[in-house]
């Protein structure tokens, strides 16, 4: 082995990273550096990158700060990379998932290849009809606390390979530095927001919760994306057993359940009707609780199920706001088509997959846009609200296929 290389890493894979970094675009980190900006001296670029990750010698630089609002008035910290240090944990993303995947939980399904959110929220629906009571667990800021001797620890029990275990530990112990230019020294916790973060909370929520509920607790059933999750009960005193148990147990792990955060559902439906004081959940953008549902046989009942949740929707209605479609008034209806139904199709696929009906009031908000538009764009509707609203839902009976939303009957 050349002397001057210890660490056997693949240029195709650097190669590789940098392609799947692009491909997820992504904010500038503390260099101000951007995608484009690292094309522009791409060979260059990525020839340090991978003689400094195979000498031993890549230390990577301070992830930056950012507060972002979390929608319940609270913020949430993001570490954002750099765009050679996001390659760089993509390549070690690339070495340790294989190794580490085999061994997670079937119930375990954030970030990893072929699960999915909605994998989760499908199964929820189904065994919150099968289990009369849920645990609705959040921990408190789980990223932030996160013990990095037990995360090695976890890392090592999977990896033996020396340059991964080494940067790995240099990623967590990298400092954060805010925009006023401060550095933040970190002995605990993993940015949200870097490649390799997801990966390193999946292994260690894999030990610290899965395989302890698997040992312990094998025939209460959970869902877990990430640090969020839901565990189905048969009872409230079995409800109250676990809580406290998996409470006494992340603890060991230097975690915390959020007091409020985290409760007792009661899935009250048709067939369910003890009177109690909290009988609805969120996970993942939808909200559990009963809903009037109709049979196929046409009869209306009363289900335990989930739609779109409150929050998701104030989300999507800020979304439109922010595009101010009524302002554009030099475009045509084809273009604001091409540009917004990306994001139209995503939300429709996303959260129109349980109840879809409850997405229409949210986009609907499109519509009042695009009437607002046409009343700036054409004289002959300035002022005329009624004749604009008109002149737009018969255009969306003739053309369903010009809008996300009209294509599946969500026009106005």
């Amino acid at each position: 082995m050349n002397k001057a290389k210890p660490y056997q890493v693949s240029k195709r894979l650097v190669f590789e990273a940098y392609k799947q970094v692009k491909a997820n675009k992504g904010a500038e980190g503390i260099d101000h550096q951007t995608i484009q900006d690292f094309e522009g001296n791409l060979k260059n670029n990525l020839y340090k990158l991978w003689n400094r990750l195979s000498s031993g010698s890549y230390f990577p630089p301070p992830v930056l700060g950012v507060l972002i609002p979390k929608g319940n008035g609270e913020q949430r910290l993001l570490g954002i990379p750099t765009v050679s240090d996001r390659v760089a944990q993509t390549v070690v993303k690339y070495v340790m998932e294989p190794l580490v995947e085999p061994y997670f939980h079937k119930d375990s399904y954030g970030y990893r290849p072929n699960k999915s959110a909605l994998d989760a929220v499908g199964v929820a629906r189904k065994r919150c009809w099968r289990n009369d009571w849920v645990v609705d667990l959040d921990i408190k800021a789980f990223f932030d606390n996160l013990d990095h001797d037990l995360v090695m620890k976890a890392v090592k029990k999977h990896v033996k390979l020396n340059w991964v275990l080494l940067y790995v530990e240099r990623w967590l112990k990298a400092p954060m530095q805010h925009k006023d230019g401060s550095l933040i020294e970190r002995d605990v916790g993993t940015p949200q927001g870097g490649v390799i973060s997801p990966l390193l909370a999946n292994l260690f929520l894999h030990y610290a919760f899965d395989e302890w509920m698997k040992r312990n607790h094998p025939f209460i059933p959970f869902e877990r994306f990430a640090d969020d999750a839901v565990i189905h009960c048969k009872s409230e005193k079995q409800a109250h057993f676990i809580k406290d148990r998996v409470a006494r147990r992340l603890k060991q792990c230097g975690l915390e359940l959020h007091p409020r955060k985290t409760s007792i559902v009661y899935c009250q439906d048709d067939d369910r009707q003890l009177e109690y004081g909290n009988t609805r959940f969120d996970f993942l953008g939808y909200t559990f609780r009963k809903r009037s549902c109709r049979a196929r046989s046409g009869k209306l009942f009363v289900n335990f199920s989930p739609a779109v949740s409150d929050k998701a929707k104030k989300s999507i209605r800020q979304t439109i706001r922010k595009w101010r479609l009524h302002l554009w008034s030099g475009a045509s209806l084809e273009s604001i088509a091409k540009e917004v139904n990306p994001v139209v199709r995503g939300w429709i696929n996303y959260y129109g997959k349980y109840n879809r009906s409850e997405l229409r009031s949210s986009l609907q908000q499109i519509d009042n846009y695009l009437i607002r538009w046409s009343k700036t764009k054409f004289k002959h509707l300035r002022g005329r609200q009624v004749r604009a609203a008109k002149k737009l839902g018969q255009l969306s009976i003739k053309c369903p296929h010009l809008f996300a939303h009209w294509k599946v009957g969500f026009a106005r």
